[in-house]
């Protein structure tokens, strides 16, 4: 029995992000596991959805509803046990995921971040994008213990948590193969000018496709305009179909 985990609160992401998440999941995963949601609000998630508290990480006032909370996910008191796959809640699951559980089992996989299109002659940072990664329940304390022993040093010298992360786990850390994980500003919407009139395309192979910043899937179905032009991308009707 393997885990997919997940973290909500606040109110950006309602229950239908989670649902259609743990939908996708359904129809991706064939191996046994358990979906669990770590949230503040658990109204309305569906039947079978296993929910927990979100797990206690002492945090000042303006880092306790940031993504942060995700480090107290490596505590050992979490009540779950065995892989864990945590997935952001804006995320897209269109292929396959079995791979994700078999891919170096003894490491802790992450998605080697992305880029800014302008940075792309740049060599690109060591470092990991949080929307996606694996670990073993209840064997990574030490990164807990590790983040209260420097808390201080790390609210102030990383930004955003996510590299902090990266430097907690850096001895363990490989990247998952880049052609499983995408992005979809990076990598779907069209460059400029071109995402004003052609729709956004996903790349083949691909496993999950990763919303983060804006826009949200929601948006992308309807068109997104943003603030500025190179934002912009048109109604994307095949988000639907995985988004569901």
């Amino acid at each position: 029995m393997v885990n997919i985990i997940t973290l909500k609160w606040g109110t950006r992401y309602g229950p239908e992000f989670v649902n259609r998440l743990r939908s996708a999941v359904s129809r991706h995963l064939s191996l046994p596991h358990n979906f669990v949601c770590f949230t503040d609000d658990a109204t309305g998630l569906d039947a079978g959805i296993i929910t927990h508290p979100i797990p206690p990480l002492d945090l000042p006032d303006d880092k306790a509803r940031t993504p942060w909370r995700k480090i107290g996910l490596f505590s050992d008191e979490l009540p779950i046990k065995g892989a864990c796959l945590f997935l952001d809640l804006d995320l897209l699951v269109v292929g396959s995921i079995d791979c994700f559980f078999e891919y170096e089992k003894d490491r802790i996989p992450i998605i080697h971040n992305w880029v800014e299109a302008y940075k792309i002659f740049k060599r690109r940072p060591e470092i990991g994008n949080s929307s996606v990664f694996r670990w073993k329940a209840g064997t990574c304390g030490k990164i807990v213990q590790q983040f209260y022993g420097e808390k201080e040093w790390a609210l102030a010298n990383f930004r955003p948590p996510q590299t902090y992360l990266t430097h907690c786990i850096r001895d363990k850390m490989v990247y998952w193969p880049s052609e499983w994980v995408c992005s979809f500003k990076r990598h779907c919407i069209p460059a400029f000018p071109l995402n004003h009139f052609m729709t956004p395309k996903m790349p083949s192979g691909v496993r999950m496709v990763v919303f983060h910043g804006r826009p949200d899937p929601d948006e992308a179905v309807v068109g997104y305009r943003g603030t500025k032009p190179h934002h912009r991308c048109l109604p994307t009707p095949w988000v639907t179909e995985h988004w569901r």
